[in-house]
């Protein structure tokens, strides 16, 4: 199967888009952009490996589905479109980063500019139906990406890996902590991070610090 997707991950995925599960997962979700509206459109599926080519990435943020709203999911975890309004995550993401970096509140939800710096902005599930949060859950995606968090826990070395929350934990638990920066933190959601573990971990400077000491650019959050 020819899927279209960023060259270098092309290399490293090509094997998976022949699997029994991807066509079926394939089929499965031509199905469902044919017959429910879904997000995020099917031409930004794959918007986090074309923003973030293999190649550029230095930084992993793990989220679990994409919005399930009109007009919000363009294929990037945790970002919105512009002209937006601020996911209640997202918001507190950027309350963090004010609070231990000084950065002002950004006008806009959209992360393309992280994405372009060399941050994976990856959904273990890359769709969602409208309004049924985890709909396109277990249906072969999660075994897809996966196989993304290993190519890069055993082809790259010095990642920052950031999981934030149990779902993300999880997903990460097969990164290697002797090769790569693993930060782990609450899920910034208002009913996670309103309970502790989310503001005051200082991830962003703690990632910034960890580049700058293996000789790459920091990121400009």
């Amino acid at each position: 199967m020819d899927v279209k997707i960023e060259n270098g991950w092309k290399a490293r995925l090509s094997d998976e888009f022949q699997k029994p599960y991807f066509e079926n997962l394939t089929h499965y979700i031509k199905e469902e952009y044919r017959n429910f509206m879904c997000f995020p459109p099917g031409k930004n599926i794959f918007e986090a490996f074309q923003k973030c080519p293999f190649d550029n990435v230095k930084v992993v943020i793990l989220g679990q589905d994409p919005y399930h709203g009109v007009g919000q999911a363009h294929g990037l975890c945790f970002s919105v479109n512009d002209g937006i309004p601020f996911p209640p995550s997202l918001l507190n993401i950027f309350k963090e980063i004010n609070a231990d970096m000084n950065i002002p509140v950004p006008a806009t939800g959209n992360l393309n500019r992280w994405a372009e710096q060399g941050i994976l902005l990856l959904n273990a599930t890359l769709s969602v139906r409208a309004n049924e949060a985890g709909s396109h859950q277990k249906k072969g995606w999660e075994e897809f990406t996966d196989v993304v968090v290993q190519k890069l826990n055993t082809e790259k070395d010095n990642l920052v890996f950031m999981l934030w929350g149990s779902y993300a934990q999880n997903k990460g638990k097969i990164i290697d902590n002797s090769r790569h920066l693993v930060l782990k933190a609450a899920h910034p959601s208002p009913l996670s991070a309103n309970r502790g573990g989310w503001f005051g971990t200082k991830h962003f400077s703690k990632c910034n610090e960890y580049l700058i000491s293996n000789n790459q650019d920091p990121i400009k959050w």
